[in-house]
C-alpha cells in the first residue's frame, strides 16, 4: 500500500471493499463494470496527458514554493477590493472548519439551522446598514448584484403604467469598470439600453426606468444621493445604489433617501482579497418587490412544535421550480464567505464597525492634510476613504512601485488612494513620502491622527442605528464568539459528520491539503487589479488550471471567469451567441433544452436573450431523437443551441449523445454541455468527444471545491477552437479572447483564490487517479442501486442495467401508504444522513450520488437507513398520522420529555439501527412549516413573537 499516494486517501474504498462491491453488483471487474456502463463509442482511446501525481507533502511544498511568486505590495487600489483584518477566531472555527466549509445548501432546514442562522444575521447586517425592507442571503460579487438590481427594476416596471415598454437605464460615470462592463453583457441580450452619464446633469427624462449610483464613486467622491433619488421618484424613475458597506457605519443608508435596490460586496468586512474572491455580495430591496428578489432568502418560520426555526423562504421564485421563469438563474450564492461577514460583524459589533470606519476616515483625511501641505490638490470635496490627487501619475507610480506601494492610476494626470482597515501610520508617512519625493520637497510625519470633522455633507451622514440586534452586542471576547460560532455549527450535519448523497451535486471530499494554501498570506493578499508582475504565482497557478481542465474536457481553452455553475451556463451561451454573431447570424436565438434538464439551463438561455424550445424524453429518461430532430429541422435557420447534461440528468450515459450532437450541427447549432454530471466522465470520455463546442465545468463539484453552506462556487467555461475569440474578458486586466465578450464576473478570473483547492486536486490525482475516482464513483453508485434492489425501483438505468454515478429511486408508489417523498427525507435526519436530491429531475423521487469519496461501510450505513424505512413504510397506514416517518425528524427535546404520546418507542424514534448510537445528530428544531413562513415573511433577527399570523 502506497501511502504517500493521494488517491489511497480520496477514494474511499479499499481493494478488498471493491471486490466484494462488485460481487454484490455481479461483475468480475471494475472494468467490466464501466464497459457494461458507459458506451464504447465515447470512451477515450488515450489517457489524459497530466503531470505526474504529487504527494500531498509535495503538493504543499509546490503550493508554497508558488505563493513565492506573488509580491504582496502595500495596496491602495480600491475599486470594491480591500485588504482587511480576517480575525484569527473566524478563520480558525469558520474559514478552516470543514463543519462549515462542507455542508450543503440547507434545503433541509431541520439540520442546517446553525448555517441558517449566521445567515439571518448576514441578512439583517445589510437591512440594518442599507436601511431597506428585505435583504438577500449573498450573491456572487458587487458587479453581479448590480446587474441583478437592474434586472429587477427592468421586471416591476411594467408595475407602472407610465413606465411600460420602457428601457432605458441610467449608469452614473462613477461606477466601478468592471461593473459597467457586467452591465453591459447582461443588458444587451434582455433589451435594456444603458446610458452611461454624470448623474449630476442627468435630465430624469421619462425616457428612463431606472438608474444605477456608485456611492461613495470609483474614484471616491460622495455624491448628493439624496437629492438625486428625490428626483428620480418625482420622475417614476426606480433607483439602485451601489455602497460600499463600510462606509454606511458613517454615511446615511440609502434607503432612508428612498433607494430602491441597495447592493455591494461585504469583502470588507474581513474576506481576504484573494485574487478577485470568492467574495459574497449583498442585495437589498423593498419588501414589495420580494417575488423579484434573486439568490436566497432566509426565513423565520415554525417547526411542528410552534417554535421558532429558520429555513430558505420563497423558493417559488428559483430555477428548480420556475425554470426559465425564474427571477434570477444565480444558483449559487457565497454562503461561507456570507457567514465569515455576518460574524465580523458579531465580533466587532456597532461600536467595533464605528471605531473601524472612523479610523479609515481619518487616516484619509490625515493624509489628505499631509498632501495638501505638500502642494498636491485633492479633487474629491467628499469622501470616506478614498482620496483622488490630481498630478503627474507616471512620476507617482514609478516611486510607489520602488517603494512597494500600490496606487491606482485611472489616467495620466490622476492617481487615487483608498485607505483600509490594515492602514497604520507607518502606512500613511510611507504614502506620504511617496509625494514628497515627486515634490522634491521635505516630507511630512504624521505622529497620530485625530478625531476629524467628518469630510461628509451633514445632510448625507449617517443618523440612523444599526445592529441594534442582541446578536451584535453579546460576543465581542474570543471565547464568546468561538462558543457561538460552535454552536452554530452543532445545528448542522456536514460531510465531517456523515455522508451527504445528493445526486447531481457531488458532495466529494474537501481534501485539507487542498484547503490549507488558502490561509496562506501570499494567496489571500492581492488585489485582482495588481500589477501582474506581483500575481505570477497566481498567473501561473491558473493558467496550468486552465489548460489542466482544457485537456480533461478535450477542447481547445478554457475561462475561469464565471464564478458559478449557472453563471458558466450563461457565459457558454453568450460565447456562442457572440460566435453566431461574428458569422452575421444575428437571429438565431432559439436553444433546444430536454425536459428533463437543471432548471438553470432555461434560465440561463432567457437571460442570453434566447428564446427556449423543449424537446421531449422518452420513457427510459432519454432525449427523444425524433422529437429532438423534428424540432432542429423546424427551427434550422434560427437554431443556436442545444443545451444538454451527459450523462444525463436521470444518471444514464445516452447511446445516441454523438446522434444528438450532429443533428444540432446539421442545422447550423452548437452544442452546449451542462458539465453538472462531469464526475461521471473525467478520464473515461469528455465533452469534446462526444461533440459538444462548450461545456461549464462545476468545480465546486466535480474538482473537490467545497460547497460551503451553499457557495463559493466556481464555474469554468470550456471551448471548442471556434470559440476561443469569444472567451470574457474584464475593463482593467486584459483576459479572454480576441474578440471577448465583455465581463461575466467582476475579477479578471473570477474567485481565484479557490481555484488553488481544484488545482491541487488535479495535481495530486494525477489522470490514473482521476480516472480511478470516476470508475470508483459509477461502482459505488451500482452498489447502492443492487444493495437498494427489492426495496427502492430503480427509475431509469442504461442499455445494460446500469447507473452512472447517480440513480434515481421512485417513492411515488408510497402514497399508498400516506409516505410523501418528504418523510423519507425528514426521516433519514433520525438515522444521521442528509437527504439524497428530493424531487429532481422527477417529482416523488431521490437522485442518490455517493461519489468516489465514500467507503464501503459508510455506503452501508446508508443503505442500512434506507432499508429500514423501507420497512417503517410497510407499516405506515394512510389514515394514521402518528407514524415515525410522519413526525420526523425527532429532537432531543422531544425523546427527552415527560409526554410520549405516539405509538412508537423513543428508542425507534432517535436510534432506529445500532450504529446511530455510536454518533447520534440531533436535529434541533422539528420539521418546519414552509407555508407558515411564506405566509409571514420575516428575514431579519426579529423575534418570532413580534408577528401574528394573519
Amino acid at each position: 500500500m502506497n501511502t504517500k499516494a493521494f488517491a489511497l486517501r480520496h477514494i474511499g474504498p479499499r481493494e478488498d471493499d471493491q471486490n466484494l462491491m462488485l460481487k454484490t453488483i455481479g461483475v468480475d471487474s471494475l472494468d467490466q463494470l464501466i464497459n457494461e456502463t458507459v458506451p464504447d463509442d465515447i470512451r477515450l482511446k488515450n489517457g489524459l496527458k497530466l503531470d505526474e501525481p504529487m504527494t500531498e507533502h509535495e503538493y504543499l511544498l509546490h503550493a508554497h514554493e508558488l505563493s513565492k511568486l506573488n509580491k504582496v505590495y502595500t495596496t491602495y487600489i480600491g475599486l470594491g477590493y480591500h485588504p482587511t483584518v480576517l480575525p484569527a477566531v473566524i478563520q480558525r472555527n469558520v474559514f478552516e472548519n470543514p463543519g462549515w466549509y462542507t455542508a450543503y445548501t440547507p434545503y433541509q432546514a431541520e439540520i442546517a439551522q446553525g448555517r441558517l442562522e449566521a445567515l439571518l444575521n448576514f441578512q439583517t447586517m445589510v437591512i440594518d446598514l442599507t436601511g431597506m425592507e428585505i435583504a438577500n442571503a449573498s450573491l456572487l460579487d458587487e458587479s453581479t448584484a448590480a446587474a441583478e438590481a437592474m434586472g429587477l427594476l427592468f421586471s416591476v416596471r411594467e408595475r407602472s403604467q407610465k413606465k411600460a415598454g420602457i428601457n432605458k437605464f441610467f449608469v452614473s460615470e462613477n461606477i466601478l469598470p468592471q461593473t459597467r462592463s457586467l452591465l453591459e453583457t447582461r443588458a444587451n441580450p434582455i433589451g435594456i439600453e444603458l446610458v452611461v452619464g454624470n448623474e449630476d446633469t442627468f435630465n430624469f427624462s421619462n425616457e428612463f426606468f431606472g438608474a444605477l449610483l456608485q456611492y461613495p464613486g470609483k474614484h471616491g467622491q460622495i455624491t448628493d444621493i439624496k437629492s438625486f433619488i428625490s428626483k428620480a421618484n418625482a420622475a417614476d424613475i426606480k433607483v439602485a445604489v451601489a455602497a460600499d458597506i463600510l462606509s454606511l457605519v458613517k454615511l446615511e443608508a440609502p434607503g432612508k433617501f428612498g433607494a430602491d435596490v441597495v447592493v455591494g460586496t461585504t469583502q470588507r468586512f474581513g474576506i481576504p482579497m484573494g485574487y478577485g474572491g470568492p467574495h459574497a455580495a449583498f442585495f437589498a430591496t423593498k419588501e414589495a418587490y420580494k417575488r423579484e428578489l434573486p439568490g436566497r432568502i432566509i426565513g423565520v418560520t415554525i417547526d411542528a412544535n410552534g417554535n421558532r426555526a429558520l429555513r430558505m423562504a420563497l423558493q417559488t421564485r428559483e430555477q428548480h421550480i420556475k425554470r426559465d421563469k425564474a427571477t434570477s438563474n444565480i444558483c449559487t450564492a457565497q454562503v461561507l464567505l456570507a457567514v465569515m461577514a455576518s460574524m465580523y460583524a458579531v465580533y466587532h459589533g456597532p461600536k467595533g464597525l464605528s471605531f473601524i470606519a472612523n479610523k479609515v476616515h481619518n487616516k484619509a483625511a490625515a493624509l489628505a492634510d499631509a498632501l495638501s501641505k505638500l502642494g498636491f490638490e485633492q479633487a474629491n470635496t467628499s469622501y470616506f476613504d478614498t482620496l483622488q490627487i490630481k498630478t503627474k501619475a507616471k512620476k507617482i507610480k514609478k516611486i510607489a512601485n520602488a517603494k512597494k506601494i500600490n496606487l491606482y492610476y485611472p489616467d495620466k494626470d490622476t492617481v487615487t488612494i483608498s485607505i483600509n482597515e490594515t492602514t497604520s501610520i507607518t502606512d500613511i508617512n510611507n504614502l506620504i513620502s511617496v509625494f514628497a519625493e515627486a515634490a522634491k520637497k521635505e516630507t511630512i510625519t504624521v505622529t497620530h491622527v485625530n478625531e476629524v470633522n467628518d469630510i461628509i455633507p451633514e445632510t448625507l451622514k449617517r443618523n440612523s442605528e444599526f445592529l441594534t440586534h442582541s446578536v451584535f452586542n453579546s460576543h465581542h471576547s474570543e471565547t464568546e464568539l468561538m462558543r457561538y460560532i460552535k454552536s452554530l455549527e452543532r445545528k448542522d450535519l456536514a460531510l465531517n459528520h456523515s455522508m451527504i448523497p445528493l445526486g447531481s451535486c457531488t458532495m466529494k471530499l474537501n481534501a485539507a491539503a487542498e484547503m490549507l494554501p488558502l490561509s496562506w498570506f501570499k494567496w489571500g493578499n492581492i488585489h485582482p487589479f495588481a500589477p501582474l508582475k506581483q500575481a505570477k504565482g497566481y498567473l501561473k497557478m491558473l493558467k496550468e488550471l486552465e489548460d489542466q481542465l482544457t485537456e480533461i474536457t478535450g477542447f481547445a481553452a478554457t475561462s475561469l471567469q464565471p464564478n458559478s455553475g449557472a453563471q458558466g451556463e450563461f457565459a457558454g451561451l453568450m460565447v456562442i451567441k457572440a460566435y453566431h454573431e461574428s458569422r452575421g447570424d444575428h437571429h438565431r436565438n432559439i436553444c433546444l433544452i430536454p425536459s428533463s434538464a437543471h432548471g438553470t439551463n432555461p434560465a440561463s438561455a432567457v437571460m442570453a436573450g434566447m428564446k427556449v424550445v423543449v424537446t421531449k424524453s422518452t420513457a427510459e429518461g432519454n432525449i427523444d431523437v425524433n422529437d429532438l430532430r423534428e424540432k432542429a429541422e423546424l427551427h434550422k435557420d434560427n437554431l443556436s443551441c442545444l443545451m444538454v447534461t451527459y450523462p444525463s440528468t436521470h444518471g444514464v450515459y445516452e447511446s445516441d449523445i454523438k446522434e444528438i450532437t450532429q443533428i444540432v450541427h446539421d442545422n447550423g447549432g452548437q452544442v452546449y454541455m451542462d458539465g453538472a454530471n462531469m464526475n461521471a466522465q473525467v478520464g473515461l470520455t469528455n465533452p469534446g468527444n462526444i461533440g459538444a463546442d462548450v461545456c461549464h465545468l462545476n468545480l465546486h463539484k466535480t474538482f473537490a471545491i467545497p460547497h460551503g453552506g451553499g457557495g463559493p462556487g466556481v464555474g469554468p467555461i470550456c471551448v471548442a477552437k471556434q470559440l476561443v475569440p469569444f472567451l470574457p474578458g474584464n475593463p482593467i486586466v486584459k483576459t479572454g479572447g480576441e474578440q471577448a465578450i465583455s465581463a461575466i464576473s467582476a475579477a479578471p478570473f473570477g474567485s481565484a483564490l479557490v481555484c488553488l483547492i481544484s488545482y491541487g486536486y488535479i495535481k495530486m490525482l494525477g489522470a490514473e487517479g482521476l480516472t480511478q475516482a470516476t470508475k470508483v464513483a459509477i461502482l459505488n453508485s451500482n452498489y447502492i442501486k443492487a444493495r437498494l434492489e427489492g426495496s427502492f425501483e430503480t427509475l431509469y438505468s442504461g442499455e445494460r442495467g446500469r447507473a452512472a454515478h447517480e440513480m434515481i429511486v421512485d417513492c411515488r408508489a408510497f402514497k399508498a401508504n400516506g409516505i410523501e417523498v418528504t418523510d423519507i427525507t425528514k426521516r433519514l435526519m433520525d438515522y444521521g444522513f442528509h437527504a439524497p436530491t428530493v424531487s429532481f429531475p422527477v417529482a416523488g423521487t431521490l437522485m442518490i450520488e455517493p461519489t468516489e469519496s465514500e467507503s464501503k461501510a459508510e455506503i452501508d450505513r446508508f443503505c442500512d437507513a434506507m432499508i429500514s424505512i423501507r420497512k417503517e413504510i410497510e407499516q405506515a397506514s394512510k389514515d394514521e398520522l402518528t407514524n415515525v416517518l410522519k413526525n420526523a425528524p425527532h429532537t432531543l427535546d422531544m425523546v427527552t420529555s415527560d409526554e410520549w404520546n405516539f405509538p412508537y418507542s423513543r428508542e425507534q424514534a432517535a436510534f432506529p439501527l445500532e450504529y446511530v448510537k455510536d454518533n447520534k445528530f440531533w436535529p434541533s428544531v422539528r420539521r418546519v412549516d414552509d407555508a407558515y413562513g411564506d405566509r409571514n415573511l420575516i428575514c431579519s433577527c426579529a423575534p418570532i413573537e413580534a408577528y401574528a399570523e394573519v
